[in-house]
């Protein structure tokens, strides 16, 4: 999970303000205070950043951090 997660959690903190110390592979959006309209946020600025497209619905308040992680790596790394 290394690389993606450590980029998702620098995006989490640094773009929305999410303390570190919330943020664990197990958390959802929900519990780290972030709405749906976070999420629409977050995808824009994973496109941005990560050059990684993830679906308004596949990232959900209930998602957890591995979650999406999971699709990030999902695009990054197709082969695996």
């Amino acid at each position: 999970m290394g690389n993606s997660y450590d980029r998702l959690t620098d995006i989490l903190v640094n773009q929305f303000e999410v303390r570190p110390e919330g943020i664990r592979p197990d958390a959802t959006f929900e519990e780290l205070e972030l709405d749906s309209l976070f999420l629409v946020e977050l995808t824009l600025v994973v496109k941005r950043d990560l050059d990684v497209e993830i679906d308004e619905d596949d990232a959900t308040p209930r998602s957890t951090v591995a979650d999406v992680v999971k699709l990030i790596e999902a695009q990054l790394d197709p082969a695996s």
